[in-house]
């Protein structure tokens, strides 16, 4: 008796020596992040510690600003600034989650000449920092797009260029949209690679009065590459009518996805510029419903 109760002992043990390291390096399927420019911290080392102080798991780090120019304002082309930042977040347990091209949401992505150099500094940018997904906003295109054949067409193409350059590293670039999900997916087959997917948006949605959680369901989780979980300013996520979060979590599960949610914006307008409280809260209250 007392040798089986070795053997079982032994077994346990074995068992254990199996599943614990897998348990503790278990990663959460939902990860919450900030995005550096709106909380006053754009290619800024102190994003990282900020970044902790909020509760995130990482930051979406933008390239930088554009302007009229050909080019981003890119601090991470310099080798001895990416191994600072890549030290300082280590040092925080902060990563990167996505990098952003924010400087497309005043600029046209149909028209600007530089683009394919732009899409390649991101490129390079998400190698330096070991981010597998970028972030492009169609905004600065204009709505007409959508409607205006020239335009698609272009946009289409160029899309389809950047979609093969991310994929051929590994990586892909989320696109924003004023499209619902049936559009999005009519664009992204026009596109045809599997480089360029949704980087779904709350904000577009609510404004344009659509139904989250059915949008998310209809696109798949094949199809959304990251999120942006905030809303317009107004108030905290918490208190948002419009963004039912407890449902957008139900859908998610149901259709299998896992990534990257980041907050942009949902400040409290009576203190839209306290980022420590506005992006505390709201990161807070997506681990409640999302861990």
């Amino acid at each position: 008796m007392k040798r089986q109760w070795y053997l079982f002992a032994a077994l346990l043990l074995f068992i254990a020596c199996i599943t614990l390291p897998e348990a503790i390096m278990a990663q959460p399927r939902y990860k919450i992040g900030v995005c550096d420019w709106m909380v006053l911290k754009r290619q800024k080392l102190g994003e990282f510690k900020l970044a902790h102080q909020l509760g995130c798991d990482g930051i979406e780090m933008d390239m930088g600003g554009l302007g009229r120019r050909d080019s981003f304002d890119n601090k991470m082309r310099n080798p001895q600034m990416v191994r600072i930042f890549k030290h300082t977040a280590d040092s925080f347990g902060i990563k990167v989650g996505a990098v952003a091209m924010s400087g497309f949401y005043g600029q046209s992505f149909a028209k600007k000449q530089s683009w394919h150099w732009l899409i390649e500094d991101c490129l390079n940018t998400m190698d330096a920092m070991d981010a597998k997904v970028a972030f492009l906003p169609l905004g600065g295109c204009g709505n007409n797009w959508t409607d205006s054949l020239p335009l698609r067409k272009e946009v289409v193409e160029r899309l389809r260029q950047a979609g093969n350059m991310a994929k051929t590293r590994g990586k892909v670039i989320g696109i924003d949209t004023p499209l619902d999900a049936k559009g999005n997916l009519k664009l992204l087959k026009e596109i045809g690679s599997d480089g360029i997917a949704i980087f779904y948006k709350f904000q577009t949605a609510v404004e344009h009065g659509r139904n989250i959680p059915k949008e998310l369901k209809k696109l798949g989780k094949q199809h959304i590459c990251a999120i942006h979980a905030s809303n317009t300013d107004g108030v905290w996520l918490r208190d948002d009518k419009a963004i039912d979060m407890a449902a957008i979590k139900k859908a998610l599960d149901k259709i299998g996805w896992e990534g990257w949610l980041f907050v942009e914006r949902s400040r409290d307008v009576k203190q839209v510029r306290n980022v420590i409280v506005n992006y505390g809260e709201n990161v807070k209250y997506l681990k409640e419903i999302l861990q």
